[in-house]
């Protein structure tokens, strides 16, 4: 059995051809998605192209925005929205988790909120 591990998603470890390959797109079409900045991989130190499981993701994602009718600029509409949509559920879930938190640690054993009393 193979005991290596899976790159980080986010680790560019493709070059430009074999992506393509991957996604089943050309070159030329990575490098527009690049110019029209729907795509920004990584680069080496010599200025070489390396695209990450999540580039690939975010390529086939494009793919499929194309293939219900968007043109390029709706596609990088729906990506930008996608991508506010996750980070503000990221940060409610950061902030429910401070408050449930902080409550635990409010409600002490033993303690039990003042009673009223009706006149």
């Amino acid at each position: 059995m193979n005991n290596r591990s899976l790159p980080d998603p986010g680790l560019g470890v493709y070059g430009i051809s074999v992506a393509a390959d991957l996604v089943g797109m050309a070159p030329q079409t990575l490098r527009l998605y690049e110019d029209r900045g729907l795509l920004d991989p990584a680069r080496t130190a010599g200025g070489t192209r390396r695209y990450s499981q999540d580039d690939l993701d975010r390529l086939r994602r494009i793919s499929e925005l194309l293939g219900d009718g968007l043109n390029l600029a709706g596609v990088a509409a729906v990506l930008g929205l996608e991508s506010d949509n996750a980070r503000l559920r990221a940060e409610n879930r950061r902030i429910r988790t401070g408050r449930r938190t902080r409550r635990r640690a409010d409600e002490r054993p033993g303690d039990h909120p003042p009673r009223t009393t009706s006149s």
